[in-house]
């Protein structure tokens, strides 16, 4: 039987387990401790943007937080991408609050600018005035930054960065989810380094990491009882995952390039496939770390859909998955505003992801390159291996 090909695996790096180790002879297992403190400052080093990390149990949790500090509540509204995976919608709804969609735009497959305006403009008529924004760097490929910090500004409404996928990727420079009021980075057991289960969240306070740090412990006052003035939270991450974080940080770089080196891969195979486009940089504006690579298919000119592929994917073992279903399409959030076209909804029925990890084999590129070889048959027959 052949061995699975998955999507996107963790890939372990070797020092993870010293960490942990320590973790075990220092008898700190609890969710705080040196690997908590050691990870939040590996952290805050690569993005090196002067900004402060809290570590927590996941990137929906760093979310949470940063919605709360936003002073979300019941009632209000939250621009939200609809182009993303669930968790970036979810707290929205924790905290009682209404999400407005806004589609893609083509470039970069993330929030449309001109939508935004328009949906900030019509809230505000409507005599609602949003109170956050979330923009998400899809699968790595950063937005438009510069487009949707301008109508972030103009209309004074804190920006959230959902950077939960593109941990390593930049815009002119700087990185991914150190732009926005707060950034939310995730370190789930799919995405380019993990902890397990785990996130981030990127503030530029030590005020503001505070006061995230004193919500994730449950919001206990200082005192010497138990005396809590404000709703809780159980988000601390533990120092055992920290610990797999210090050493999965060791490999961040290598891991970034290793994604990298994946979309080379499937570069060479879709340069002779007319009607098949791997989602790319749009310009040298952005580096993005692929942590998905995601090809788009038009079937009129290949005759063969993303579904067809799939379904040959799965005979031979290896995984591949549509991309994200909008979520103005989902049926949770069917009544929930939405403005734009239908660009993410086109997206959704042509695009399918491509098993992308940095510990994927010669032999595994060779399968995947064979069955896309196959259903593909216009692709010239050569090596794609470098």
């Amino acid at each position: 039987m052949k061995s699975k090909v998955w999507l996107s695996s963790p890939h372990m790096g070797g020092n993870e387990l010293k960490y942990i180790n320590e973790a075990f002879d220092t008898n700190w297992i609890a969710p705080l401790g040196p690997n908590v403190d050691g990870f939040e400052q590996d952290l805050e080093m690569f993005l090196n943007e002067n900004v402060k990390v809290a570590a927590l149990s996941a990137g929906t949790a760093a979310l949470h937080l940063a919605l709360i500090e936003c002073n979300v509540g019941h009632g209000d509204e939250v621009i939200c991408q609809s182009m993303t995976f669930s968790a970036s919608a979810n707290p929205i709804a924790y905290l009682g609050a209404t999400p407005v969609f806004i589609d893609s735009e083509k470039d970069t497959w993330n929030m449309c600018p001109v939508a935004l305006k328009e949906a900030i403009e019509d809230r505000i008529a409507k005599g609602k005035k949003p109170k956050a924004i979330i923009v998400v760097h899809l699968y790595g490929m950063p937005a438009k930054m510069d487009e949707i910090l301008s109508v972030a500004r103009e209309y004074n409404i804190p920006l959230i960065e959902d950077a939960a996928e593109s941990l390593g990727s930049k815009y002119k420079g700087k990185a991914c989810g150190t732009f926005g009021y707060f950034g939310i980075l995730s370190f789930n057991g799919n995405k380019i380094i993990t902890t397990s289960g785990g996130g981030a969240l990127v503030c530029h306070s030590q005020e503001d990491k505070d006061q995230a740090v004193f919500l994730s412990t449950q919001a206990r006052d200082d005192a010497p009882h138990y005396q809590h003035s404000q709703i809780g939270y159980n988000y601390r991450m533990s120092n055992i995952s920290a610990g797999i974080g210090r050493g999965q940080m060791e490999v961040l770089n290598d891991r970034v390039q290793g994604r990298r080196k994946m979309h080379k891969f499937y570069a060479e195979i879709c340069k002779d496939i007319d009607g098949v486009d791997l989602f790319s940089e749009p310009s040298a504006d952005f580096y993005s770390n692929h942590w998905l690579s995601v090809i788009t298919i038009d079937e009129t000119k290949t005759l063969r859909t993303c579904e067809d592929l799939r379904l040959s994917f799965l005979e031979e073992g290896i995984e591949s998955r549509p991309i994200w279903k909008p979520m103005h399409l989902q049926p949770i959030f069917q009544d929930a505003p939405y403005y734009g076209g239908k660009v993410a909804e086109n997206l959704f029925g042509n695009s399918l992801c491509l098993p992308s990890g940095s510990n994927l084999s010669d032999n595994e590129r060779e399968r995947i390159a064979k069955v896309m070889t196959e259903v593909f048959p216009n692709k010239k027959k050569h090596s794609v291996l470098r």
